[in-house]
């Protein structure tokens, strides 16, 4: 039975996804054929004569009307096919396929430890809530977050790089490569989830449940770890799944300093080069993403406290 539930969610949300999406590709066709201007101009250059700008238009297909446009743009997300890149000249998928790797080498073992880590520090601060240790460790993390992302990885190729030599300072080629950048990045984005997790935690510590455990004599040790980590984990998983899509975009500043070949450098150079057929793409597969990764934290949300009913 339960299984029969969940099949029907998920078509129904499946369903519901298509208005969503409809609407995406909308913005984007407007954004790129009507504000975007005519790509034609950006592909020939300032040194073309009107022959060559038509026979451009002809070839991306900007010269049929906007309804025939728009179908082809249909198309090709449906298809995954975005042509090629103006810049490079490879296939837009396989570009993006190929830079996949490097970004989720860093990104998803920083997600993991910026996890673990920010759930078991703000456990452990909120033991002691309202003491000495609780306002020191919640003044660091507001010093840390007060400091920008380029001052964490200047120290960081200075010190552990260039002094120590214990990592590359740049280009890709295994997990030594990895290990500076997931190590900056945790830098940068524990502050902010320990003071976020924290609040979840102290959100539950004043509940009638925990008062309830603690007077039938559970510890507070397994008070929190077991009931009242229970409860926050919906908020946190909450935060760290919508967060999922943006990190690809969110880790260029990284990407671009440690030449990792990886989807936020790739946007970045896109944009700088104005290829438009790799912007549109990612950002349709960031906001197809974007969905699928919300449908997952609902059917998530049952699976972490089976009291959650499916609507």
């Amino acid at each position: 039975m339960r299984q029969v539930t969940v099949l029907g969610y998920l078509v129904r949300r499946l369903w519901q996804m298509l208005p969503t999406m409809l609407g995406v590709v909308l913005l984007l066709f407007l954004l790129f054929n009507w504000v975007g201007g005519d790509p034609a101009y950006l592909l020939a250059g300032k040194m073309s004569d009107a022959g060559s700008i038509a026979n451009i238009r002809r070839q991306l297909g900007v010269d049929q009307p906007y309804y025939v446009q728009l179908w082809i743009f249909i198309k090709q997300i449906a298809t995954f096919d975005f042509g090629l890149s103006w810049a490079t000249g490879e296939p837009v998928s396989a570009l993006i396929v190929t830079r996949l790797g490097p970004s989720l080498a860093v990104l998803a073992p920083l997600t993991v430890l910026e996890t673990g880590i920010g759930i078991a520090l703000a456990l452990a601060v909120a033991f002691v809530r309202g003491s000495l240790t609780d306002r020191a460790v919640m003044l660091a993390c507001t010093v840390g977050m007060s400091i920008s992302i380029l001052v964490y990885i200047i120290v960081f190729q200075y010190g552990l790089a260039y002094r120590l030599g214990w990592f590359p300072v740049q280009g890709w080629g295994g997990w030594r490569y990895a290990v500076l950048p997931i190590l900056i990045g945790l830098a940068v984005s524990l502050a902010p989830t320990l003071r976020l997790f924290r609040s979840f935690v102290l959100d539950e510590v004043g509940q009638d449940y925990v008062r309830t455990a603690r007077a039938k004599g559970l510890s507070e040790r397994r008070v929190m770890w077991v009931h009242v980590l229970r409860n926050a984990a919906i908020p946190i998983l909450t935060h760290v799944m919508s967060n999922l899509p943006a990190l690809f975009i969110g880790a260029f500043l990284l990407e671009r300093f440690f030449g990792i070949p990886g989807i936020g450098r790739e946007v970045i150079l896109a944009v700088e080069r104005s290829d438009f057929p790799v912007i549109k793409a990612i950002t349709v597969y960031v906001a197809v993403a974007t969905m699928v990764f919300n449908l997952l934290t609902d059917l998530l949300y049952q699976a972490v406290d089976p009291r959650v009913k499916l609507a």
